[in-house]
Protein backbone atom coordinates (compact mmCIF):
# COMPACT_ATOMS: atom_id res chain seq x y z
CA UNK A 1 0.00 0.00 0.00
CA UNK A 2 2.71 2.17 1.31
CA UNK A 3 4.85 1.51 -2.21
CA UNK A 4 1.95 2.28 -4.77
CA UNK A 5 1.17 5.89 -2.70
CA UNK A 6 5.00 6.65 -3.09
CA UNK A 7 5.45 5.43 -6.47
CA UNK A 8 1.96 7.23 -7.32
CA UNK A 9 3.53 10.67 -5.97
CA UNK A 10 6.77 9.96 -8.04
CA UNK A 11 5.24 9.33 -10.87
CA UNK A 12 3.58 12.72 -10.83
CA UNK A 13 6.83 14.49 -9.45
CA UNK A 14 8.23 13.36 -12.37
CA UNK A 15 5.12 14.63 -14.19
CA UNK A 16 5.57 18.49 -13.42
CA UNK A 17 9.36 18.49 -13.57
CA UNK A 18 8.70 17.24 -17.24
CA UNK A 19 5.60 19.87 -18.00
CA UNK A 20 8.33 22.92 -16.32
CA UNK A 21 10.81 21.70 -18.73
CA UNK A 22 8.21 21.80 -21.59
CA UNK A 23 7.14 25.13 -20.91
CA UNK A 24 10.51 26.78 -20.64
CA UNK A 25 11.28 24.93 -23.91
CA UNK A 26 9.15 27.52 -25.59
CA UNK A 27 10.38 30.43 -23.70
CA UNK A 28 12.83 32.27 -26.47
CA UNK A 29 16.48 32.39 -26.04
CA UNK A 30 17.70 34.40 -28.77
CA UNK A 31 19.00 31.10 -29.92
CA UNK A 32 16.88 29.45 -32.43
CA UNK A 33 15.90 26.00 -31.36
CA UNK A 34 12.82 23.79 -33.02
CA UNK A 35 11.61 23.43 -29.50
CA UNK A 36 10.40 27.28 -30.06
CA UNK A 37 7.53 25.78 -32.19
CA UNK A 38 6.40 22.90 -30.66
CA UNK A 39 3.40 24.66 -29.62
CA UNK A 40 2.89 26.16 -32.74
CA UNK A 41 -0.75 24.34 -34.13
CA UNK A 42 -1.34 25.12 -37.99
CA UNK A 43 -4.83 24.91 -39.05
CA UNK A 44 -4.18 22.63 -41.99
CA UNK A 45 -7.62 22.01 -44.06
CA UNK A 46 -9.78 22.69 -40.95
CA UNK A 47 -7.74 20.73 -38.87
CA UNK A 48 -5.45 22.18 -35.39
CA UNK A 49 -2.33 20.24 -36.71
CA UNK A 50 0.92 20.26 -34.68
CA UNK A 51 3.50 21.98 -36.44
CA UNK A 52 6.39 19.52 -36.56
CA UNK A 53 3.86 17.36 -38.47
CA UNK A 54 3.60 19.32 -41.57
CA UNK A 55 7.28 20.33 -42.16
CA UNK A 56 11.18 19.71 -41.24
CA UNK A 57 12.48 22.34 -39.10
CA UNK A 58 15.98 22.66 -39.23
CA UNK A 59 18.87 25.02 -38.01
CA UNK A 60 21.32 26.29 -40.44
CA UNK A 61 22.38 29.07 -38.46
CA UNK A 62 22.40 29.82 -34.65
CA UNK A 63 20.39 32.66 -34.69
CA UNK A 64 17.94 31.36 -37.50
CA UNK A 65 15.03 28.42 -37.60
CA UNK A 66 14.22 27.03 -41.40
CA UNK A 67 10.93 25.34 -42.22
CA UNK A 68 10.62 22.99 -44.90
CA UNK A 69 6.96 22.20 -45.20
CA UNK A 70 6.29 18.55 -46.12
CA UNK A 71 3.18 20.18 -48.80
CA UNK A 72 3.68 23.70 -50.43
CA UNK A 73 -0.34 24.02 -50.14
CA UNK A 74 0.67 24.49 -46.33
CA UNK A 75 3.25 27.22 -46.37
CA UNK A 76 0.54 30.31 -46.37
CA UNK A 77 -1.26 28.50 -43.15
CA UNK A 78 1.99 27.49 -40.94
CA UNK A 79 3.01 31.42 -42.01
CA UNK A 80 0.05 32.82 -40.00
CA UNK A 81 -0.12 30.52 -37.25
CA UNK A 82 3.67 31.85 -36.64
CA UNK A 83 2.12 35.05 -37.06
CA UNK A 84 -0.65 34.77 -34.89
CA UNK A 85 1.46 32.77 -32.06
CA UNK A 86 2.90 34.56 -29.12
CA UNK A 87 6.25 34.24 -29.86
CA UNK A 88 6.47 37.41 -31.59
CA UNK A 89 8.92 36.51 -34.59
CA UNK A 90 7.95 37.50 -38.39
CA UNK A 91 8.31 34.72 -40.92
CA UNK A 92 10.27 35.15 -44.12
CA UNK A 93 8.51 33.08 -46.57
CA UNK A 94 10.13 32.60 -50.16
CA UNK A 95 7.77 30.15 -51.63
CA UNK A 96 9.29 26.61 -50.95
CA UNK A 97 10.52 27.56 -47.02
CA UNK A 98 9.72 30.04 -44.26
CA UNK A 99 13.04 31.65 -42.11
CA UNK A 100 12.54 33.09 -38.90
CA UNK A 101 15.53 35.02 -38.00
CA UNK A 102 15.60 34.74 -33.94
CA UNK A 103 16.89 38.65 -32.79
CA UNK A 104 19.43 38.92 -29.96
CA UNK A 105 17.31 39.75 -26.56
CA UNK A 106 17.78 43.25 -24.85
CA UNK A 107 18.45 43.73 -21.50
CA UNK A 108 14.55 44.50 -20.50
CA UNK A 109 13.20 41.55 -22.53
CA UNK A 110 15.97 39.23 -20.56
CA UNK A 111 14.84 40.39 -17.37
CA UNK A 112 11.11 39.90 -18.47
CA UNK A 113 12.13 36.46 -19.32
CA UNK A 114 13.73 35.59 -16.11
CA UNK A 115 10.67 36.52 -13.87
CA UNK A 116 8.40 34.26 -16.23
CA UNK A 117 10.71 31.50 -15.54
CA UNK A 118 10.41 32.58 -11.99
CA UNK A 119 6.94 32.02 -11.99
CA UNK A 120 7.07 28.56 -13.92
CA UNK A 121 9.34 27.08 -11.52
CA UNK A 122 7.16 28.81 -8.60
CA UNK A 123 4.45 26.76 -10.33
CA UNK A 124 6.29 23.54 -10.37
CA UNK A 125 7.12 23.74 -6.99
CA UNK A 126 3.54 24.11 -6.04
CA UNK A 127 2.35 21.02 -7.90
CA UNK A 128 5.24 19.02 -6.36
CA UNK A 129 4.00 20.33 -2.46
CA UNK A 130 0.91 19.58 -3.98
CA UNK A 131 0.90 15.97 -5.04
CA UNK A 132 3.22 15.76 -1.30
CA UNK A 133 0.26 17.16 0.35
CA UNK A 134 -1.91 14.61 -1.18
CA UNK A 135 -0.12 11.31 -0.61
CA UNK A 136 0.08 12.54 3.23
CA UNK A 137 -3.36 12.30 2.99
CA UNK A 138 -3.54 8.91 1.15
CA UNK A 139 -1.17 7.70 3.87
CA UNK A 140 -3.17 9.24 7.07
CA UNK A 141 -6.44 7.43 5.36
CA UNK A 142 -4.36 4.14 5.53
CA UNK A 143 -3.10 4.60 9.28
CA UNK A 144 -6.57 5.65 10.08
CA UNK A 145 -7.90 2.56 8.34
CA UNK A 146 -5.66 0.89 10.44
CA UNK A 147 -3.46 -0.29 7.92
CA UNK A 148 -0.71 0.86 8.58
CA UNK A 149 1.14 1.78 11.95
CA UNK A 150 1.72 4.63 13.31
CA UNK A 151 5.35 4.20 12.97
CA UNK A 152 5.14 2.98 9.41
CA UNK A 153 3.32 6.29 8.84
CA UNK A 154 5.61 8.20 9.95
CA UNK A 155 8.71 6.50 7.97
CA UNK A 156 6.37 6.90 4.73
CA UNK A 157 6.19 10.78 5.57
CA UNK A 158 9.96 11.17 6.45
CA UNK A 159 10.44 8.88 2.59
CA UNK A 160 7.65 11.37 0.61
CA UNK A 161 9.26 14.67 2.31
CA UNK A 162 12.91 13.30 0.76
CA UNK A 163 11.65 12.19 -2.39
CA UNK A 164 9.64 16.00 -2.45
CA UNK A 165 12.79 17.81 -1.45
CA UNK A 166 14.80 15.79 -4.16
CA UNK A 167 11.77 17.08 -6.92
CA UNK A 168 12.17 20.37 -6.05
CA UNK A 169 15.99 20.72 -6.20
CA UNK A 170 15.24 19.09 -9.84
CA UNK A 171 12.79 21.57 -10.79
CA UNK A 172 15.70 24.67 -9.19
CA UNK A 173 17.88 23.04 -11.06
CA UNK A 174 15.65 23.25 -14.52
CA UNK A 175 14.76 26.50 -13.57
CA UNK A 176 18.97 27.67 -12.90
CA UNK A 177 19.65 26.01 -16.30
CA UNK A 178 17.16 27.75 -18.17
CA UNK A 179 17.70 31.40 -16.68
CA UNK A 180 21.76 31.13 -17.57
CA UNK A 181 20.17 30.29 -21.07
CA UNK A 182 18.68 33.68 -21.06
CA UNK A 183 21.50 35.54 -19.81
CA UNK A 184 24.09 34.08 -21.75
CA UNK A 185 21.66 34.87 -25.37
Amino acid sequence: MVPDVEREARHKMEAAVEALRSELAAIRTGRASPALLEHIHVDYYGTPTALQQLAGVSVPEPNQLLIRPWDRASLKAIEHAILTSDLGLTPNNDGQVIRLVIPPLTEERRRELSRVIAKRVEEGRVAVRNVRRDALKDLKDLENEKLLTEDEHEDAKERLQKLTDEYIKRIEEVGALKQQEIMQG
